[in-house]
């Protein structure tokens, strides 16, 4: 089963810290991950790996937004993430961000379910 093209599947973790660099090393330490950084213009992107396997990603909390503590969130493969934010509304959630692209890598939106948790939905470009 390849998660990234399954609906429904959790397909990747995201953490947001204050120190990017520092929990990559306790996260390599505590685990044995490898850890792959790509620079970006906002600031590094650091991607686990366990094995050859893209897991997770690890970055710097953005300074142009509201503070906020550190914290892992997860994506949800979906078929259709614009199909899906409408759905998630009409179901009694809140749609957070997005829908909006990602180039490279698919198009996401963050809702909040109607007791107040917080997810990450993922349509992942083909390839």
């Amino acid at each position: 089963m390849d998660v990234m093209k399954t609906h429904g599947a959790i397909s990747w973790s995201e953490l947001m810290t204050s120190d990017a660099g520092k929990a990559c090393e306790f996260y390599k330490g505590l685990f044995g991950w490898k850890i792959e950084t790509m620079p970006m213009p906002q600031g590094d992107y650091h991607v686990v790996k366990v094995g050859d396997t893209s897991i997770a990603g690890i970055m710097a909390t953005p300074t142009d937004g509201p503070p906020m503590p550190p914290a892992w969130g997860s994506y949800v493969t979906v078929d259709d993430v614009d199909a899906s934010a409408k759905l998630a509304v009409a179901l009694g959630g809140t749609l957070c961000a997005g829908p909006m692209d990602i180039p490279g890598v698919g198009r996401f939106a963050v809702i909040q379910d109607p007791q107040g948790a917080v997810l990450n939905m993922m349509t992942y470009a083909a390839g």
